[in-house]
């Protein structure tokens, strides 16, 4: 089995090298990743530059491309250049912080997976709570029963898996739920600043919203504290509202 590792935190970030050491006995491992951190670039891709790309090795742990660009680049480049052969699965990973809700558009990490899927190879997202004591090792340990899993259903081509993981530092999770993306926005505001020329900043932040009024979706998950698995699909069209959009009274030709 041939896997492609990848992630938004870039190739030297803690997650991936624990993501690699969880799956390595499963098969033969690729990693081509960011080489700097890409966290909320979303499904963006470089198509005015250039990008760089070259092997390194990170801490005698792997070997794998880092790739001047983004998560879903990394992906691109991997299938049409960097691999001699297409991977049977990708996965991105493991994230500081979870994906989930809204967050889900932003992520770099289910980018990454989801450009797997897009070319057609089973794909998974793995994301981590974040806390005060980051333990990827055992998140990695999830990560692989999850995988394992995942393989052993033997899954349709370029079906998309999200994986978040809560909190590690009061134990292991209470188990797993898979569950819908909770699609509340996030409660964002902007911290206003004004730099040294006198022009202002603006500083972006906020906080999850509450898990509470959104029962049974990944965001309770993660708050009752257990391991969210949401199938992903990337076809956006709105097909309840096609017919009533398609009988407004649209122009019939143009002058």
């Amino acid at each position: 089995m041939r896997i492609l590792l990848t992630n938004d935190d870039g190739i030297l970030a803690p997650g991936i090298e624990a993501l690699h050491r969880a799956l390595a006995e499963l098969g033969d491992i690729a990693v081509v990743a960011p080489e700097t951190s890409q966290s909320a670039v979303g499904h963006a891709i470089s198509v005015l530059t250039p990008m760089a790309a070259h092997r390194v090795r990170v801490r005698n742990s792997f070997e794998g491309w880092s790739v001047d660009g983004r998560p879903a680049d990394c992906v691109k480049l991997a299938m049409l250049e960097l691999l001699d052969k297409p991977p049977d699965y990708v996965v991105s990973g493991i994230n500081a912080g979870v994906n989930t809700g809204i967050n889900i558009l932003y992520s770099g990490t289910v980018a990454g997976a989801a450009e797997g899927s897009f070319f057609g190879v089973p794909s998974m997202a793995v994301s981590l709570e974040l806390s005060e004591h980051l333990d990827f090792e055992r998140a990695g340990r999830i990560a692989h029963d999850i995988f394992e899993r995942f393989v052993r259903a033997r899954p349709p081509a370029g079906m998309c898996l999200n994986v978040n993981i809560p909190s590690l530092d009061s134990g292991w999770p209470r188990g797993v739920r898979v569950c819908p993306q909770g699609v509340a926005p996030m409660k964002d505001k902007y911290h206003k600043q004004v730099d040294p020329l006198g022009r202002p900043i603006y500083w972006l932040d906020g906080t999850m919203p509450s898990a509470d009024r959104y029962p049974n979706t990944d965001l309770a998950a993660i708050m009752e504290r257990y391991v969210a698995v949401t199938p992903l699909k990337f076809e956006v069209t709105d097909r309840e509202m096609l017919p009533r959009v398609a009988g407004w009274d649209w122009p019939q030709h143009f002058d």
